[in-house]
């Protein structure tokens, strides 16, 4: 998208001239796009905006923008006031504006926003009113375009708006900040975030930004090539997966180096830590350490109906062919290994009764989900199928009715859904898997896993499944001739 000319405008307007626009540093013709710090607030987050900003340094050479809750009639005064607290030049956001270094952009009244190879796109709010949930769908499209280098920060407001916005931008290898509850006029929604264990750092919001500021020294190189690492570098990052191993009973071992490596940097940041070996030295003298890297290596890429078109091709083709092949009725078994917090299999259960609806077959189906994790509070979260108001992201309203029940503030799982899946703790790499399935769905897991471990596990996986049983993987995850969901000709 071309940014419209703005030469006309005052600086009031919050438009950039086009001299501004020359102005910008660039690398080979194109725009270096600054860090960009998402910001998500709503009541009470004017006070804590001001004291977040008084104390970010104006010369960071960051980008803030701020996703405010405003009623859609509100004439804002926000960029005016935030203004008094920082030297900063606040701006209130037009559509097509690019982003600049030590600015801060505010978000105007009834709009969402996403951030797009370095410009700003407003659009007309996608859910009603009352279902808004415009700082998820911001920090989605920070996570999306900044990946590692997106920053997303939950101040005082009600709700849970933001929660899956951090957990796509930590997915995605950002760094996730919160209000500490205790000093927000209005806790619910950095407490959300924080329960759900989405959080890096957690302070009152006059701290926050030197905490930030200090992180991206700490960090190290982006790049790491395993082949390229030291002795030393090698023996630290043994010593760290033995830690895991003996505390935690899983061995990353066998995990591709530069994901286990990668999340220990993170860790290694937040802690201001400049060697592994140090960091090793860090989790010998602090457990509960292990415990939270554990976490961040085990972090879920997950949401309901992830990859729309995959399921609609499943639904459409997948099941057809499962049906077609047993035209007397069935129960069909499924495995959903790696399963997080549960959403793949309760979106598979929920597809197998649209499927039905659309396919009719004569014969009569059900469907048994067995569904598995390495996570213990995973699977616990799981089991309750209780999930926030943010879904409505990714579940449309007609499923939201279908599936759902509005319960304390968001969306559980319907009894009849809940009771198709079987939720377990498991190893996948070293406990027995689930056999004679007619669907195996794993996807964003075989990524993670060195090339050892992937050749055990499809073999594996080959073997759980009956003939021309359906394995779905991961976009990221097809191989040779395996698509995204293939059968598989199983003759064992």
């Amino acid at each position: 998208m071309d940014s419209p000319s703005h030469d006309d405008a005052t600086p009031q307007s919050g438009a950039v001239t086009s001299k501004e626009v020359a102005d910008w540093p660039s690398q080979s013709g194109k725009v270096v796009v600054p860090i960009v710090v998402g910001i998500g607030a709503s009541a009470g987050g004017l006070e804590a905006l001001e004291l977040f900003l008084k104390q970010f340094p104006p010369a960071s050479g960051m980008t803030i923008v701020i996703v405010q809750h405003l009623d859609p009639t509100y004439k804002g005064m926000l960029p005016e006031l935030l203004q008094r607290f920082t030297p900063m030049r606040v701006i209130q956001i037009v559509d097509g504006m690019h982003v600049r270094s030590n600015h801060v952009y505010v978000i105007p009244p009834n709009k969402d926003l996403i951030l797009r190879r370095g410009i700003l796109c407003l659009h007309k709010p996608i859910t009603p009113h009352g279902l808004r949930l415009p700082i998820d769908h911001f920090f989605r499209s920070l996570a999306e375009e900044q990946c590692k280098d997106s920053v997303g920060i939950i101040l005082s407001g009600m709700g849970s708006d933001g929660t899956l916005g951090l957990r796509a931008i930590k997915e995605h290898g950002g760094m996730t900040m919160a209000q500490d509850p205790a000093t927000a006029k209005f806790d619910s929604m950095p407490r959300n975030a924080i329960v759900a264990g989405l959080v890096d750092i957690v302070g009152p919001p006059e701290e926050l930004p030197g905490k930030l500021i200090a992180f991206p020294r700490h960090l190290l190189p982006v790049v790491f090539e395993p082949v390229n690492m030291g002795p030393e570098l090698q023996s630290a990052l043994e010593k760290i997966v033995g830690l895991l191993r003996e505390r935690k009973r899983n061995d990353f071992s066998l995990y591709k180096e530069n994901t286990v490596y990668r999340r220990i940097e993170r860790r290694m940041g937040l802690h201001q830590i400049e060697t592994i070996s140090n960091y090793a030295r860090f989790l010998e003298q602090n457990p509960q350490e292990i415990d939270l890297l554990f976490k961040e290596l085990l972090i879920g890429v997950t949401s309901f109906f992830r990859d729309q078109e995959v399921w609609e091709t499943f639904k459409h083709q997948g099941f057809r062919a499962l049906f077609a092949a047993h035209p007397a009725g069935k129960t069909l078994r499924a495995w959903v290994p790696a399963c997080s917090t549960g959403e793949e299999a309760y979106t598979l259960a929920m597809a197998f009764h649209e499927a039905l609806d659309l396919i009719k077959p004569s014969g009569r189906f059900s469907l048994q989900i067995f569904a598995t994790d390495l996570d213990q509070d995973a699977i616990d979260k799981a089991r309750q199928g209780f999930y926030p108001v943010n879904i409505v992201a990714d579940v449309s309203l007609e499923r939201l009715a279908r599936f759902f029940v509005e319960d304390s503030g968001g969306y559980r799982v319907t009894r009849s859904i809940r009771e198709m899946v079987i939720f377990a703790h498991q190893n996948v790499t070293t406990d027995p898997p689930f056999t004679r399935l007619d669907i195996l769905t794993c996807r964003n897991l075989l990524i993670y896993l060195g090339s050892e471990l992937q050749a055990r596990l499809l073999p594996l996986f080959h073997y759980a499944l009956t003939h021309n049983g359906l394995l779905l993987l991961g976009r990221a995850e097809t191989i040779g001739n395996v698509g995204l969901f293939a059968p598989v000709d199983n003759h064992a």
